[in-house]
């Protein structure tokens, strides 16, 4: 993917990831409407009737970032959670504040965990600036002032105030020293680490909520797309003419060198005209490889001589060789798509002088970049909207394809709004999808059963080498080992073996790739998990107590494992015809664990409950952890009967939900979610709970047909 201009972009984005800071005293740009009230600082503002607005730099996407952040200043400001609400803030904003804000983009987990500490601090620092007005206006030591629900009480002169009125006093104060900022114990907590109800439900319930996809302005056009099929194909030429008389078309153009647009005064009008434009294209080389020749270019890595050695500890193979018993095996993972529930789209109007977008994206600097590069005006007088996503899952992040069609189309419209909205069809068919990846491990056990050596071999794409080839050389790529990192690292092994070598050979293809909701993690920990099952069953130990002695050195590891396999009852007997699965991993900075209850109904598999332990460290709001498990487990699930993304004549086969199916409702079993928290550190949720549920399915599986499954999705082996 080329980049118009790679210098603002790299500004942008890389200054992105340089994190956030608490910026107290950054002067701003007028109060918009929204916010009427006093500024306390830049992360608070509040209403004469006490209403506190938490502004919010991150994406909310259904995760619940929004609640939790808020949750998490409001405990610091001490108001009243029931007069709390939000405001998103816009990229252009953030820049012209010199990022007073931070960092704007949100995947990997990252919304609270990389956020709390500044957040929090923008809470206490308003609350301090508040008691101080008043202390101020009663004329009083501030120390003898005490706050609750954001009434202001000084108990001497038995006196009481509350934010609302003292407000415009404490937006004149300067701002406290960010290092003589304390924060609470996060173990007193009375707002954050409680089970309150999110914020958007409500609009989300009665259909006020306004999606990007929903968004109307005056006079505006709308845009359908179409992409060459076959990845890295061009297109040759489109008859416009054809069309030019259908309903409401304003014409077809061509939007870069792969992909053509209709423009039309409604969706629809646009959509049945292009579906009607006839088209040529260059598919180019790509339409050579299908998802045969694909899987033979990836066994060719689990063969090859040499391959990137991420950890090497002690003599594996030697180790494997010299064992009493040897287990091998060989397991695959295929494309998957995101399927967000709000396809693609982005609404663009671009004037001489100024470039706005529409956009839901998890990143919303990066399409504040995208937007820039595209139209040429400068960063400074572009601005991103961003409404709440429907979905994300990843594909919303760096990769801002859709943003840079949208401007590229409104460039040729000027003055008017333009909503570019990708078919279904288009969706699937243009994603950037989880990589496809095949593992080979080997084990070596002593004579009394014991794990003497293990050596891991994953042969797969690369999303760096796709998305930024400059970050990998030589084939060195350890994201893709993400969950086999040694003790530094968000994504630990949960394992101790004597001799180890885990390595990874990088096989690209012409398919594009990027982050799918735990990425790397999800075909790891399939990968670890079934073949440790497969080891314990070859020494004839216990799952669960196979894994208990590999995993001394690793105490929160073992802390969720031992929390899952208790709530599930595991030793215990089952009912007739039913069997269990474990797993446990480690990603975005969390420890998670499950157990699968299943049965098989004339060689189907019904999963009739599953009991899934997290550590996160603390637990900002349980209510939503609970339903991102819950979450994690119904799209865990459909990957692990049906996901697959498979490839014929260079594209993708599956474009819709008829051969792209998800979990439906019936299938869903009970979720039983156990939070272990620790309050030690901050580890994600959103994503890192995923890992664990295909492999304690399958490990079910093996469990009651004596078979290991190595291959998803199930669908394929008859199992669904």
């Amino acid at each position: 993917m080329k980049l118009a201009n790679p210098a603002r972009r790299r500004f942008i984005v890389g200054s992105a990831v340089a994190g956030g800071g608490l910026a107290l005293g950054v002067p701003l740009e007028p109060a918009r409407a929204q916010d009427v009230g006093a500024e306390v600082n830049i992360w608070v503002v509040i209403k004469p009737d006490d209403t506190c607005v938490i502004r919010i730099a991150r994406s909310e996407m259904g995760q619940g970032t929004k609640t939790g952040l808020a949750q998490l200043v409001a405990e610091e400001l001490e108001c009243d959670w029931k007069k709390v609400t939000t405001e998103s803030i816009t990229a252009g904003r953030n820049l012209a504040a010199k990022r007073a804000w931070g960092e704007m983009g949100t995947g990997g987990s990252r919304g609270i965990r990389t956020s709390h500490d500044y957040v929090r601090k923008g809470g206490a620092a308003a609350r301090m600036m508040l008691l101080q007005a008043a202390a101020n206006r009663w004329n009083v030591p501030v120390s003898e002032l005490s706050v609750s629900d954001g009434v202001i009480a000084h108990a001497p002169s038995k006196r009481s105030t509350s934010y609302g009125k003292v407000a415009a006093d404490a937006a004149k104060l300067p701002p406290p020293d960010p290092n003589s900022i304390g924060l609470k114990d996060p173990r007193t907590w009375k707002v954050a680490g409680k089970p309150l109800h999110r914020l958007d439900t409500a609009e989300k319930l009665d259909g006020s909520k306004k999606y990007a996809i929903d968004l109307q302005f005056p006079g505006m056009l709308n845009a359908a797309i179409k992409q060459c099929p076959v990845y890295g194909g061009k297109l040759i030429s489109f008859d416009a003419a054809a069309i030019a008389r259908r309903p409401g078309v304003r014409g077809a153009v061509q939007v870069d060198e792969r992909t053509v647009a209709v423009v039309a005064d409604t969706w629809w009008h646009a959509k049945t005209a292009l579906d009607a434009l006839p088209i040529v294209w260059d598919e180019g080389e790509g339409a050579k490889q299908s998802s045969a020749t694909i899987a033979q270019h990836l066994a060719g890595g689990l063969a090859a001589p040499n391959a990137y050695a991420d950890r090497n500890e002690g003599d594996a193979l030697k180790a494997i060789e010299g064992a009493a018993k040897r287990v091998e095996a060989v397991y695959s993972t295929p494309f998957l798509a995101h399927a967000t529930m709000e396809p693609m789209n982005c609404t663009v109007r671009v004037t001489a002088d100024r470039a706005e977008a529409w956009v839901p994206t998890q990143n919303a600097e990066a399409s504040l970049a995208a937007l820039s590069e595209v139209t040429g005006i400068p960063i400074a007088r572009c601005e991103v909207v961003r409404p709440d996503l429907g979905c994300g899952f990843g594909r919303r992040g760096g990769s801002q394809d859709y943003t840079r069609q949208a401007a590229r189309i409104a460039m040729q419209f000027p003055g008017t709004h333009v909503k570019l909205i990708w078919s279904r069809e288009e969706d699937q068919a243009q994603d950037f999808f989880r990589p496809i990846s095949q593992c080979k491990l080997s084990a070596g056990l002593d004579a009394t059963g014991k794990l003497v050596g293990l050596h891991v071999r994953v042969s797969g794409q690369s999303i760096n080498a796709f998305l930024n080839p400059a970050s990998v050389a030589d084939g060195r790529d350890r994201r893709q080992l993400q969950g086999m990192w040694a003790a530094a690292g968000d994504a630990q092994l949960g394992y101790t073996v004597p001799n180890l070598l885990v390595e990874y050979a990088m096989r690209n293809t012409h398919v594009p790739v990027g982050p799918w909701r735990g990425v790397n993690t999800n075909q790891n920990g399939i990968y670890i998990e079934c073949f440790i099952e497969e080891c314990a069953r070859a020494a004839g130990a216990d799952p669960l107590d196979f894994r208990r002695t590999l995993m001394h050195k690793h105490p929160k590891h073992l802390g969720v494992l031992n929390a899952a396999a208790e709530k599930a009852g595991w030793g215990k007997p089952l009912p007739p015809g039913m069997h269990r699965g474990i797993a446990q991993f480690m990603g975005y900075g969390s420890y998670s664990a499950a157990v699968a209850e299943v049965s098989m109904v004339k060689g189907k598999v019904k999963v009739h409950r599953m009991v899934l332990a997290l550590d996160c460290g603390h637990a900002v709001n349980p209510h939503q952890i609970a339903a991102q498990v819950e979450g994690s487990v119904a799209y865990g699930l459909s990957a692990t009967f049906y996901g697959e993304m498979t490839v014929e004549a260079g594209r993708m086969r599956e474009l819709n939900f008829h051969n792209y199916p998800i979990l439906r409702l019936a299938e869903m079993p009970k979720i039983e979610t156990v939070i272990v928290p620790t309050h030690d550190f901050w580890g994600g949720v959103g994503e890192p709970t995923i890992c664990v549920v295909a492999p304690a399915v399958m490990n079910a599986v093996f469990a009651a047909t004596g078979k290991p499954v190595r291959s998803l999705p199930m669908k394929n082996l008859g199992l669904t």
